[in-house]
């Protein structure tokens, strides 16, 4: 069995990645699954506790302002503190209020408004310990593996956040109240153990950064991103398809019920074979990457996104509306993986948890900035409208955009300065550039 185990594990995590990788992976997907638990358990706590539905509507509101308000500064102690460190002590203060939380419903004495300031403490130390993970695999591995770092770190959230964690916390909830969330701290626990076996090597931030003026940091970030224009076209594309994005999907309830006819089980169905999609995306992503350069990559995926809401602004029929979100959940996969690549290959080290920052906001920007705009058109017009739009506007910004999209990918080589040889955790030196396979190209989007 031993054997079997192994060869497993050298094929999804081969042996030139490293050791540290292999932590981070084993400690990312551990707690992408009680994170994806809580997605579920969240909002369902609330709910047994309130019929109200504006305290109900809080805990979705409390998973997605956080990241607005405090990425930025995440993105600050990133660069100025040890990473792994941070990691460590979010999980750690995620666990506290777990179990704090847990005790609270052991004696039933668990006030709504402690359930929600709760959920908020948890989604406010998941962004800082999201964004200091972030910078640890261009840290781990070479760059030119970084493709097939970022999948295996991709595929875990897609499996195990958002597939398997969400039934499994519901699940969980309707056999006790309690169990979820002591699922959930369990696997953060576990995390915080396992990413507390990496051995980072040196970094390249420069010695001479001064500590204290977090507003110079941050517009430090911003400036270069503005800058850099492979990094600000990736995301401006972004924000503006997550606009778009987000317009179309914050309706997708009443148009499932509305447009498709599927009831509440429908509907969970509905979404999950978007998540189905994303593993085609998993199992398909090297030899894709292998064959086609990522700006052809980016292409493509811009124009099956823009032509998924057209699709769905038509149709009326349900098996053809999933047919649709399946191919769209492999296209999302893809765009996570390839946008945080070339991000990654094109930042310096020093500025990863800043830029990366920049991207969180540009992704949560443009998620509540759409919802709003859904919400309105949904209203005011018909539950299809904001699938109208999505498709205008999007195919609007690739008109605009088709010229810049294959310079993204290798843009990362003609702006960013040389970048020094990386260390495996283990002690062993990265090999030679040369002696480095080179994927064709790079190539957007981490909705969650």
């Amino acid at each position: 069995m031993a054997p079997v185990i192994s060869t497993v594990v050298d094929k999804v995590l081969p042996a030139r990645l490293g050791r540290g990788f292999r932590w981070l992976v084993a400690s990312s997907w551990t707690s992408n699954l009680g994170d994806g638990i809580a997605v579920a358990a969240g909002p369902l706590l609330v709910a047994s506790l309130t019929d109200n539905a504006f305290l109900v509507s809080l805990a979705a509101l409390l998973r997605w302002a956080p990241p607005l308000v405090f990425g930025l500064y995440a993105g600050v102690l990133s660069d100025r503190l040890d990473r792994r460190r941070i990691v460590m002590a979010a999980d750690g203060l995620r666990a506290v209020v777990l179990c704090v939380l847990i005790a609270l419903l052991a004696v039933d004495r668990l006030p709504v408004a402690a359930a929600l300031a709760a959920l908020g403490l948890l989604t406010i130390a998941e962004v800082f310990a999201d964004n200091a993970a972030s910078t640890l695999s261009p840290m781990l591995v070479g760059r030119d593996d970084l493709v097939l770092a970022n999948a295996r770190l991709q595929a875990g959230y897609l499996t195990l956040n958002q597939l398997v964690g969400p039934p499994l916390g519901a699940v969980l909830f309707a056999a006790g109240l309690v169990w979820p969330f002591a699922a959930e701290a369990v696997l953060v626990t576990a995390g915080v153990l396992l990413v507390s076996r990496l051995a980072l090597p040196g970094t390249t931030r420069p010695a001479t950064e001064a500590p204290g003026n977090v507003r110079h940091a941050v517009m430090e970030g911003l400036r270069w991103t503005v800058r850099h224009p492979a990094v600000r076209t990736l995301s401006l594309t972004i924000l503006i398809f997550n606009v778009t994005f987000g317009a179309a999907w914050s309706v997708l309830v009443l148009y499932a019920q509305q447009r498709l006819g599927l009831d509440a089980v429908g509907f969970g169905l509905f979404t999950t074979v978007g998540a189905a999609g994303g593993l085609l995306g998993t199992g398909l992503y090297g030899r894709l990457t292998r064959h086609v350069s990522l700006g052809n990559v980016m292409r493509a995926g811009l124009i099956i996104e823009t032509l998924t809401h057209l699709a769905l602004a038509v149709t009326t029929s349900a098996w053809f509306a999933s047919a649709i979100m399946f191919v769209f959940g492999a296209h999302a996969f893809i765009w996570g993986t390839t946008s945080i690549t070339v991000r990654q290959r094109a930042v310096p080290e020093h500025l990863q948890g800043r830029v990366g920052s920049v991207n969180t906001i540009s992704v949560f920007g443009g998620l509540v900035a759409g919802s709003v705009i859904g919400g309105l058109l949904a209203t005011h017009v018909g539950v299809t409208a904001p699938f109208w739009f999505a498709f205008a506007g999007s195919a609007l910004f690739v008109v605009l955009l088709w010229r810049e999209l294959t310079r993204i990918a290798h843009a990362d080589e003609r702006h960013a300065p040389p970048e020094p040889e990386i260390a495996h955790a283990d002690g062993r030196p990265a090999p030679a550039e040369d002696e480095q396979p080179t994927p064709p190209g790079e190539g957007r989007r981490a909705t969650a």
